[in-house]
């Protein structure tokens, strides 16, 4: 466990490589991506931002794991206040087909076929197990941070994931009304549900987003600091096969601020009592 969260506390900081951001318009898809300054055959994810928020909004996010060597690269479609899950998760594939099919920077930098992963926020990280679902055999790992509800629902496709995944639960209430986060683990049977501590669902977004207009959270320092280390290390093991961080992706060890939890632990009538509650005079 000391080596762990040793492990951890490097991953919350920068990563060894300088860093390069290049515009994905140039292929078609509004968006961005953060790659190292050199490497070739890397691993590469495509990210998913939340609801009424940006590519934009996940700088800090992404060329974090772009310092740790792994290519990340963000549509910036479906931002409006009705966005398509489907569509953002055909937008991932696409995102996924450029990365892999052109050279980035200067042409010295590539990223192997074989390496690719899926991941996202909120609505975002639904989107991501619908995009998972859709090119089976070819993600290797999805990681879903507090994943929202959509419609369709992402259960569906869920249930067909045989690839590994990691969710992260809301610490304050994995049951709530707007996240899938237990319902996606129960249906997900090669995924582990982890609950965070003390951190905020929404404060991955950076800067002000216009959710907050309707309540809901804004920036999160340590959210953002605790999501970012868990994503690298998730990542840096299931995409590069980088074994020193094979603890990140063991559902037998607890990491730090990040405890596994047993997604049929809780009885899902406490959700229906929720919505009684909140119909109640």
């Amino acid at each position: 466990m000391a080596r762990t969260k040793k492990l951890y506390a490097a991953l919350t900081r920068r990563g060894p490589h300088r860093v390069l951001r290049g515009d994905l318009a140039f292929a078609g898809v509004p968006g961005v991506v953060y790659t190292p300054a050199v490497g070739k055959n890397l691993p590469g994810v495509a990210f998913a931002h939340d609801w009424v928020t940006s590519a934009e909004r996940y700088h800090d996010t992404l060329d974090h794991l772009a310092s740790w060597g792994i290519v990340a690269a963000a549509p910036n479609t479906e931002t409006s206040l009705a966005p398509s899950v489907l569509n953002l998760a055909y937008d991932l594939g696409t995102v996924l087909d450029i990365i892999t099919g052109v050279r980035l920077g200067t042409g010295d930098i590539s990223v192997h076929p074989n390496k690719l992963g899926v991941a996202g926020h909120g609505f975002g990280a639904s989107a991501a197990v619908f995009a998972a679902a859709g090119i089976p055999g070819r993600v290797k790992a999805v990681f879903a941070a507090y994943p929202t509800i959509s419609s369709p629902p992402a259960v569906q496709p869920a249930s067909s994931l045989r690839v590994p995944g990691l969710i992260l639960a809301d610490p304050g209430d994995p049951m709530s009304l707007r996240s899938n986060a237990v319902e996606l683990a129960r249906a997900w049977k090669t995924a582990t549900l982890r609950s965070t501590r003390k951190l905020e669902a929404g404060g991955l977004v950076e800067g002000r987003r216009l959710a907050s207009v309707v309540g809901l959270p804004g920036a999160d320092r340590k959210t953002q600091r605790t999501v970012r280390a868990l994503l690298a290390g998730y990542l840096l093991h299931m995409l590069a096969g980088d074994k020193t961080y094979k603890d990140f992706a063991d559902p037998d060890v607890e990491l730090p601020k990040a405890s596994v939890m047993d997604p049929f632990a809780d009885d899902p009538v406490d959700l229906e009592n929720k919505v009684v509650a909140l119909l109640k005079p």
